[in-house]
């Protein structure tokens, strides 16, 4: 596996092929996917828009260690539509661009703090794979490797409490900015409070923080302004993946004018890669941002989903099983064992084992869920009437399993 995302016991099954909202493993077993991919494929698998415009670009080369055109359309349709981003670099994943965006947080305000949400996650690279320390001494490592010091300039606070993240402030001068993720996807789905956002960023500016957004879930999903768009509220920098690469791989941060011309060859804050911007995902990119800006798609995808979310929620009252199905766009999770989800700290009361339970069912009756508990559903444009019926009476038989 070239994820620990990926495993499951007794081992993970092996992808052959997958079309639209389903996959197919190397065994001929066929299911509904909900993971696709963790994200990227909101057109779904093998899209036949984005798979012709990459063969035509195959045709042209695949990278060029220069600029290309398909990269330059891709950062003016970021630009044009995202609301942080007067500039945009590209990277290859998501993980280098919060790296790429954390660096440039600190060399633009001379600043070394950096905070972060319980549970968020973005990326592994040091300086966020850490565990809540104490307020005042920073976090301690979350994996072997990452030396102390690394660790030691980042801070952890709760999701959906402003008030924890100004007391932070007010304690510490040498803060350069809070990556977090406007809506939390990486211990489920859990949506910001009424207001939560917007204090956010008033506190950020009264205290010269920088606000980073992480959009790589969220980027190009929620709406065709992102998060950030749909919540209104605009941060300093964003940082996105996922979507933007169609399904192949791709990344970038994006904000401020006066912030990334900081970036080299302009300024002193270094980013590069061979592979950044490259044709083939910048084409996928495109291609697939510009099926879902047609008319009514991302309206059409969210009534589906919200649809199916509706039918489980029913279902789930009806079994009597304690839990909860939290939903915003077209991503949604499920919790057992808890009522509500509003940070990364309630997330972890979840009922892990049942949820491995609900797993291993569907799994076995042909619907594909990402396997681990703190993960989020993903649908896509390509899930159709049929699949949806499959994934509720699925998820129905569960419950109804569950009760005896």
């Amino acid at each position: 596996m070239s994820s620990p995302v990926r495993a499951f016991k007794p081992f993970p099954i092996v992808i052959d092929s997958g079309e639209g909202c389903r996959i197919t493993d190397i065994d001929g077993n066929e299911y509904v996917d909900l993971c696709m991919a963790y994200g990227p494929l909101i057109a779904g698998h093998a899209c036949p828009r984005v798979n012709k415009a990459v063969r035509d670009q195959t045709r042209n080369g695949s990278v060029f260690g220069a600029p290309s055109h398909p990269e330059t359309m891709l950062i003016e349709k970021i630009v044009s539509t995202v609301p942080s981003a007067e500039m945009c670099r590209m990277t290859v994943s998501g993980t280098e661009a919060t790296m790429h965006a954390i660096r440039l947080a600190r060399g633009y305000t001379g600043k070394n703090g950096i905070v972060k949400l319980n549970g968020g996650f973005h990326g592994a690279h040091n300086t966020v794979l850490v565990a809540a320390g104490s307020g005042s001494v920073g976090c301690t490592p979350s994996s072997l490797g990452v030396p102390p010091d690394d660790a030691r300039n980042t801070y952890v606070v709760e999701y959906n409490d402003a008030g924890m993240f100004e007391s932070l402030l007010d304690g510490n001068e040498d803060i350069a900015g809070i990556i977090m993720e406007p809506v939390m996807g990486n211990v489920g789905v859990v949506t910001p409070k009424k207001g939560y956002l917007e204090e956010m960023r008033k506190i950020t500016r009264e205290h010269g923080v920088l606000l980073i957004f992480d959009e790589v879930i969220t980027g190009f999903r929620l709406s065709a302004k992102s998060a950030q768009g749909r919540y209104g509220v605009t941060p300093d920098l964003t940082t996105m993946g996922k979507i933007i690469g169609g399904g192949y791989p791709a990344g970038a941060f994006m904000g401020r004018r006066d912030i990334m011309e900081m970036v080299a060859p302009n300024g002193p804050v270094y980013a590069a890669g061979t592979f950044a911007g490259n044709p083939i995902s910048a084409t996928a990119g495109l291609e697939t941002i510009n099926l879902m800006a047609e008319k009514g798609r991302y309206e059409s995808l969210e009534k589906k989903t919200q649809d199916l979310v509706s039918r489980m929620r029913d279902a789930l009252a009806d079994s009597g099983v304690r839990g909860c199905i939290q939903s915003v766009a077209s991503m949604f999770s499920v919790f057992f064992g808890v009522d509500e989800v509003t940070d990364g700290l309630e997330a972890q009361k979840a009922d892990r084992d049942m949820f491995a339970e609900m797993f291993d069912y569907m799994l076995h009756r042909g619907v594909y869920l990402p396997p681990g508990p703190m993960e989020v559903e993903f649908m896509s444009a390509a899930h159709d009437e049929e699949a949806c019926d499959k994934i509720a009476e699925t998820f129905e038989g569960f419950l109804r399993q569950v009760r005896k």
